[in-house]
């Protein structure tokens, strides 16, 4: 009788502290060859560092790390890279201007005497992306490329070190449904060729999907590895929060009165070409549609991000003039954008001075910040929001998706906006947190505000609307008011008639 192979990557007992914070207590992973393996917890529940500590960023303060059963050290990246392990990071790292075959050969470029060889370069990057099966011209920019077109380069650089481990954290947070599903055939080609895959998502859709088994992390410590296709998706989400979920989505019992909303022929250019509807006072209103449909665009437009061709604004039945989101902020309408990190966030700045930026008059006394009573009234909503973090004083950087986008929620809170419109607020967000977003959201309606929601998601919109509204090239192309006996499918129909 044959041995059975070690598994050909291990990590077993691994601790990592950090001053104040203990990050892992005892995480464990075991991805064997030919599989894709899903790790999976909560926003704070110790993927980030142990995906950083297989990147070579950090090393763990205890437990080991096996490869094809040895005991291994990545004391770098580049450490890491001559392992085999090849990490994808959420946050692209490529070169925009410079060229797909540039980005591949980036560090590593083939030269002789100083001379650099395109021909080489070139021969090597058609052979690897055939061999991959990447439809990708060698000699365009990366920045003509659409997210999914970076994420094959990504994909292929990270291959072209003849990689055994691939990491990929969060790979189809910006993709479409089409392209995600693409992505997927890829994945499991590579799978199919003998590699191990970590894969990391809250896209539960995904990990029944494509996944073999999933390793549950949760405040730091191993939970559970089971086969996936054991688990039903209300156990997974137990075994990831903690405690039993009866349902992804909270109960919700709407009272809408008038319209508080209204949007007229909204035109720019051929991206939104004459969008009109109404959002009511207390009604969620989604947005549906594929991307680049005109779903933000919209949602812009009626910000004041951008300037509108034509078309009218009206709250309350007063006719907006909006020529910049000072203007739409001024009438009562907020937005919370798609891109929190860099739209929505100052990063580096603290929590409470990215809670007080549209507040500033509302905590000023003769031109002076009174920086206590603005604490106080962030103090109220890091309570009532369930927000995490050291202090108010922390970093808005440092905190967890879920966490920024409640930061960002809270901010409007306070400012007492009328009209809240959402670009996929649950992106990159744990179920946990999308929980407790979705009971603000409602928090929100039942107030009386009007929300317009944007989301990519479908089982999202079906989840927290009253009414769904489906986009497409620009065009309001149908509504759905029956939205619990409504499906994707009925949804898709309207999205790519």
């Amino acid at each position: 009788m044959s041995a059975v192979p070690p598994p050909l990557l291990e990590l077993s007992g691994i601790r990592k502290t950090f001053p104040g914070v203990v990050a892992l207590r005892d995480a464990r992973l075991e991805v064997g060859a030919g599989e894709v393996h899903a790790l999976l917890g909560e926003n704070g529940a110790g993927k980030s560092t142990l995906i950083k500590i297989l990147a070579g960023v950090h090393a763990p303060d205890a437990g080991v790390v096996r490869m094809d059963g040895r005991p291994v050290r990545i004391p770098s990246p580049q450490a890491g890279r001559r392992l085999g392990i090849a990490v994808i990071h959420q946050e692209l790292h490529l070169v925009p201007a410079l060229t797909v075959r540039e980005n591949l050969f980036l560090g590593r470029e083939r030269a002789r005497a100083g001379v650099l060889r395109v021909g080489e370069e070139r021969r090597e990057a058609v052979e690897l992306l055939g061999r991959l099966g990447f439809d990708l011209d060698p000699d365009i920019p990366c920045r003509e490329l659409g997210v999914a077109g970076r994420q094959l380069v990504e994909i292929a650089r990270a291959l072209a070190d003849d990689a055994r481990v691939l990491v990929m954290d969060e790979p189809t947070a910006a993709l479409s449904e089409r392209e995600v599903g693409r992505l997927l055939d890829r994945v499991r080609a590579l799978r199919d060729r003998g590699l191990g895959i970590v894969y990391v998502s809250h896209r539960l859709d995904e990990v029944f999907a494509l996944c073999d088994r999933a390793t549950v992390l949760r405040d730091g410590a191993h939970v559970a590895t089971r086969p996936v296709a054991g688990l039903s998706r209300r156990e997974l989400i137990g075994l990831m929060v903690g405690r039993p979920m009866e349902s992804e989505f909270p109960a919700r019992r709407a009272t809408i009165g008038p319209a508080r909303l209204e949007v007229r022929d909204l035109r720019r250019g051929r991206v939104v070409q004459g969008v009109s509807f109404t959002v009511g006072r207390g009604e969620i209103v989604g947005l549906a549609g594929l991307v680049g449909a005109g779903r933000t665009e919209t949602a812009r437009l009626i910000f004041g991000a951008d300037r509108a061709d034509g078309g009218t604004v009206r709250v309350d039945g007063r006719a907006l003039r909006i020529r910049s989101p000072r203007d739409a902020i001024r009438a009562g309408i907020c937005l919370m954008t798609e891109d929190r990190r860099q739209q929505g966030l100052v990063p580096g700045r603290s929590v409470r001075e990215n809670f007080g930026l549209p507040n500033l008059r509302r905590f000023s006394r003769w031109g002076f910040l009174r920086g206590r009573r603005e604490a106080a009234a962030l103090d109220g909503y890091v309570a009532d929001l369930g927000i995490r973090l050291a202090g108010v004083d922390q970093p808005a950087g440092e905190l967890s998706g879920g966490n920024q986008q409640k930061v960002i929620l809270a901010r409007w809170l306070e400012y007492g906006a009328g009209v809240v419109l959402v670009d996929e607020p649950t992106r990159g967000v744990d179920v946990g947190a999308r929980f407790e977003i979705y009971e603000s959201l409602h928090r929100l309606a039942s107030a009386g505000r009007a929300i317009l929601m944007i989301s990519s998601e479908l089982p999202e919109l079906l989840g927290v609307c009253d009414r769904l509204l489906v986009i497409r090239a620009g065009r309001i192309a149908g509504e759905i008011t029956d939205v619990p006996r409504a499906t994707e499918a009925d949804v898709l129909a309207l999205a790519a008639h």
